[in-house]
C-alpha cells in the first residue's frame, strides 16, 4: 500500500481509530464534494500496547458531558478546565486539587488519548451464562456430531459459570439441570405463541423475579437455578442430557420438510435468560445450533411441504416471499428483548439448505452475536469456532469476550453525528448533536452492544453542518472527536475507554490537502458497509450504478487531469488504489448476489459489518501471494489471472476461505511423489510453506474460515479463479496465459478506461 499509509496504521494502534478523511473541510458545501462521507471506523476493545488502565472515575463536562482528555485547555491557577467540545468551562472535582503543571493525572498525558477506568461494581460479580439451544430435527450422526462439539466445549467452560440445555424439534424441551433424580424437561408446544410473562410463569421464574429487587447483582433466586447453574454443580446431568438426546420423536413424512419450531425456541430461551438473570449484569450468550429451516410456529420462513422451494434473492425483490416478513419481524421482536436484556444470541447454522439466517440477521446483529456458517455439524469450521469460543483467558486464541457496552460520541461545534454501521442498537437518547441526515443507526449518538470484542469495529458517520467558513473555525485550526465506551470486562470489573482524536480543519478548496488525508482503506470498507445498508432497507436501490456514480464523481473531482483527454488522467498514491477496491467490492456476493442464497449474504454482511478495517479490505479485494522456486519468501502478486502459472502455488486469503492453489507442473511433481525423495528436499519445502501460512491464517482468524487445497484445471479451482480479475477470458484479445477463465464480465483495465473516459468528460 505504500509508506503513505503506514501513518494511518500507527494512529490505529495507539487509538483503534481510523478516519476516512484524515483532514476536513470547513464548510457543508466542501463537504458535499468530497464525495465518500466523513466516516470513522472505531475499534472500542482494540488491545493496544501502552494502554494505560486507571482506577478511579472519568471527569465528565457539566455542560456536554464529555469527559477530561488531554486536548482540554487547563488553567492550574483557577483549577478549571475548558471541554474542546463545548468550550464549557469546568472546576475540578475536589480530590484534583493537588495538581500542578508538575503533578497532572494520566488523562491529561498527551500519550494518553485513549486510556481506560476501572470503575467500582456495586453487588457481587455476576459470572457469565452460556444457554445451549440445540436442534434435534437433524440426521442422527449430525446431532451427535453436535453434541459431541458441545460436551467438548463445556470442558472448557469455568465451574462457576452457569450453563442451561434447551432443545427443540416440533416442541421446545427446557432441561432442568437441578434435579438430579431423573431427568426432567419442561415442554412448549412448538406451534404456539407464548408471551415472555407466560413462559417464566411456567418456569416457576415470574414470582422468583417479582421478588428481587432492582438493580441486586447476581441471578434471580429461587427456581432459577434448576434451570442455568453453575458448570461445577450439573456437569454430570449436563453430560447425560447431552449422551441422552435422541433426533425428534416427531418424523418428517415422505416429501415433507421436518417439523422445527426454531422461532418458539428462541422466545422460551430468551424468556428464560431474562428471568433468571437481572438485566445488564453479566455476559450471557445463546448458542443456537441450527440444522434447518424453521417449519412450525412463529419466525417460520418455509412450508413444510418439500414442492416449495425456500425464499431466494428473486422472491424478496419481488415480495413473493410468503413468510419473510412476518417472520423477520418476530426475530426483530426478540432482538429488541434480548438488546433489553443485555443478552447475545449466536447462531452455528449447519445445514446445506437455508436455516432463515436472513430473517434472524437483526437479532444476530444487533446484539453483537457471532455466526458460523457451514454444511453439516461434522464440519472442521464448526468444531474449530466452537471451541475458540471457551478457550480460557492467559492461552492463545483466547477471544477476550466483554459484554454489556454501550459507546457514545462526541465532537466539536459545526460537526453533528448521522449515524452508525456496526453490531450494535441504537439508544434513545436526545442530543444536539444529532443530524438530520440519518445513516444506518441514527437519530442518537450511544449504541448499545451487547457483546464486545477487540476486533469489534464500529463506523461512526459524521455530518459537517457549516453553511461556510466562519471566522470562528479559522481561528480553531482544529477539531476533536471522542468515543467513550462502557462496558462490562470479562474478569467482572466494569471499564469506561475514552478515546479522543483531534485532526485539522483545512480549506476544502486545496484539493490537495485533503487527498494527503485520504484513508482509501478505510474509505472502501465504509462505502462498503453502506452499500450493504443500503442493499437491504432501500427499495430498487442499485448498488452497482450508486458505486460506479460515486466513484466517477470522486475521480473527477481528485484526479490530474486535461478535460477530455483520458489518456491524461492520474490519481495520487493516496486514491490509487481506491477504483481497484471497487471494481472487486462490485464483483463481489456482496453486490452481485445472483448465485447466492439470502442466507449467504446475510452472513457476508454481518461480518463485513463487524470486521476491523484490515480484516475487511480481504473480503473486498482478497490477497495473494505466489510460492516458488525463484524467490526465498512468498511474494505478494496481482490478484489477475495472469499471476496463474503452471510452476508455482499460490495462497489466496479471502477472509472467508483460504485457498492453496498448485500449478499444473508443481501438481504433477507432487502426484508423482517427488517431495518423497532426499534430492528434492527443496521442493518438500516450497509444497510445505504455503500450508504452514495457511494454518496460521485459519488458527489466528475468528470465526474459522473454510481451507481449500486444489490444483490447476481442478474443480476446486474455482474458488479461486472467480476471485481473480479476468485479464485473459475465452474471447480476449490479451498476451497468453497459462489460464482463461470463461466469464462475460469486464476486466480491471477496461473498468479504469472507462472510468478515466467519464472522470474526464467536460
Amino acid at each position: 500500500m505504500g509508506s503513505y499509509g503506514n501513518e494511518f496504521l500507527e494512529l490505529e494502534e495507539v487509538d483503534g481509530v481510523r478516519m476516512v478523511w484524515n483532514v476536513w473541510p470547513r464548510s457543508r458545501l466542501e463537504a458535499a464534494k468530497c464525495v465518500v462521507p466523513f466516516g470513522v471506523v472505531v475499534t472500542p476493545a482494540k488491545e493496544t500496547a501502552n494502554l494505560q488502565v486507571v482506577e478511579y472515575d472519568p471527569v465528565p463536562c457539566k455542560s456536554c458531558g464529555g469527559i477530561l482528555n488531554p486536548y482540554a485547555m487547563v488553567d492550574f491557577a483557577s483549577k478549571v478546565w475548558t471541554c474542546p467540545f463545548c468550550m464549557a468551562r469546568n472546576h475540578f472535582p475536589a480530590h484534583y486539587q493537588g495538581i500542578s503543571e508538575a503533578s497532572v493525572p494520566a488523562e491529561l498525558f498527551p500519550q494518553c488519548s485513549t486510556i481506560e477506568y476501572s470503575l467500582p461494581r456495586p453487588g457481587a460479580v455476576s459470572p457469565p451464562a452460556y444457554l445451549f439451544i440445540i436442534d434435534t430435527c437433524v440426521a442422527e450422526d449430525e446431532l451427535k456430531a453436535c453434541t459431541t462439539a458441545v460436551a467438548q466445549a463445556m470442558t472448557m467452560i469455568p465451574e462457576y459459570a452457569l450453563v442451561g440445555l434447551v432443545t427443540f424439534g416440533t416442541h421446545v424441551y427446557v432441561h432442568e439441570l437441578g434435579f438430579q433424580e431423573f431427568p426432567k424437561t419442561y415442554v412448549f408446544k412448538g406451534s404456539k405463541e407464548y408471551s415472555p410473562g407466560a413462559i417464566q410463569e411456567q418456569l416457576g421464574l415470574l414470582h422468583a423475579r417479582q421478588q428481587q429487587h432492582p438493580g441486586q447483582a447476581g441471578q434471580v433466586q429461587g427456581k432459577k437455578g434448576s434451570f442455568l447453574m453453575p458448570m461445577g454443580e450439573c456437569e454430570f446431568v449436563l453430560s447425560a442430557a447431552l449422551e441422552d438426546l435422541q433426533c425428534d420423536a416427531f418424523p418428517a413424512v415422505a416429501g415433507q420438510r421436518p417439523s422445527r419450531c426454531t422461532g418458539t425456541a428462541l422466545q422460551v430461551a430468551t424468556a428464560l435468560m431474562g428471568g433468571s438473570l437481572p438485566n445488564g449484569g453479566a455476559a450471557a450468550r445463546m448458542l443456537l445450533m441450527l440444522g434447518g429451516p424453521c417449519t412450525e410456529g412463529s419466525g417460520k420462513v418455509v412450508d413444510k411441504d418439500l414442492t416449495e422451494p425456500i425464499r431466494s434473492h428473486k422472491d424478496l425483490a419481488k415480495d413473493s416471499a410468503h413468510h419473510y416478513r412476518k417472520a423477520k419481524a418476530y426475530y426483530d421482536g426478540i432482538a429488541t428483548q434480548l438488546v433489553m436484556q443485555g443478552h447475545t444470541l449466536d447462531v452455528y447454522a449447519c445445514a446445506l439448505d437455508q436455516v432463515g439466517l436472513a430473517e434472524m440477521k437483526t437479532a444476530v446483529e444487533a446484539t453483537g452475536g457471532i455466526t458460523i456458517q457451514t454444511d453439516t455439524f461434522t464440519n472442521p469450521v464448526f468444531k474449530q469456532s466452537l471451541k475458540r469460543m471457551f478457550i480460557p483467558p492467559g492461552e492463545d486464541e483466547h477471544l477476550s469476550m466483554h459484554s454489556n457496552a454501550t459507546m457514545e460520541a462526541f465532537c466539536s461545534k459545526d460537526i453533528k453525528i448521522c449515524g452508525a454501521l456496526g453490531p450494535a442498537s441504537g439508544v434513545e437518547k436526545k442530543s444536539s448533536l444529532i443530524s438530520d441526515t440519518v445513516v444506518g443507526l441514527g437519530g442518537t449518538t450511544t449504541w448499545k452492544l451487547c457483546s464486545l470484542e477487540p476486533g469489534t469495529s464500529m463506523a461512526v458517520v459524521f455530518d459537517i453542518v457549516a453553511p461556510h467558513s466562519s471566522s470562528d473555525s479559522m481561528a480553531q485550526n482544529q477539531f476533536f472527536l471522542q468515543f467513550v465506551t462502557r462496558y462490562l470486562h470479562e474478569n467482572g470489573s466494569m471499564r469506561c475507554r475514552v478515546t479522543t482524536v483531534t485532526r485539522r480543519w483545512v480549506d476544502g478548496s486545496h484539493v490537495g490537502d485533503l487527498i494527503q488525508g485520504f484513508d482509501q482503506e478505510c474509505a472502501a470498507v465504509l462505502v462498503a458497509r453502506l452499500a450493504s445498508y443500503k442493499m437491504e432497507v432501500e427499495e430498487d436501490f442499485d448498488a452497482t450504478r450508486w458505486l460506479d456514480r460515486s466513484l466517477i464523481r470522486l475521480a473527477s473531482r481528485f484526479g490530474d487531469y486535461r478535460k477530455d483527454e483520458p489518456e491524461s488522467f492520474q490519481l495520487q498514491p493516496q486514491l490509487a488504489y481506491y477504483p481497484q477496491f471497487m471494481f472487486h467490492f462490485r464483483r463481489s456476493p456482496f453486490v452481485q448476489v445472483f448465485g447466492q442464497s439470502p442466507d449467504e449474504t446475510a452472513y457476508s454482511r454481518i461480518m463485513l459489518n463487524r470486521e476491523v478495517v484490515s480484516e475487511a479490505t480481504l473480503m473486498l479485494q482478497p490477497v495473494l501471494y505466489a510460492y516458488s522456486f525463484n524467490s526465498q519468501a512468498p511474494e505478494p502478486v496481482l490478484l489477475d489471472v495472469t499471476s496463474v502459472t503452471p510452476d508455482r502455488i499460490l495462497l489466496l486469503d479471502a477472509y472467508f476461505y483460504v485457498v492453496v492453489f498448485h500449478g499444473s507442473t508443481v501438481a504433477q511433481w507432487r502426484k508423482a511423489g517427488y517431495q518423497n525423495q532426499p534430492e528434492h528436499a527443496a521442493f518438500k519445502s516450497l509444497l510445505d510453506a504455503p500450508q504452514s501460512e495457511a494454518s496460521s491464517i485459519i488458527r489466528r482468524r475468528f470465526p474459522t474460515p473454510r481451507f481449500t487445497d486444489c490444483d490447476q484445471n481442478g474443480s476446486q479451482a474455482r474458488f479461486l479463479l472467480a476471485k481473480l480479475n479476468p485479464s485473459a477470458t475465452y474471447n480476449s484479445t490479451a498476451a497468453v496465459s497459462s489460464e482463461v477463465i470463461m466469464t462475460d464480465d469486464v476486466s480491471l483495465q477496461v473498468f479504469t478506461e472507462h472510468l478515466k473516459k467519464l472522470a474526464v468528460q467536460s
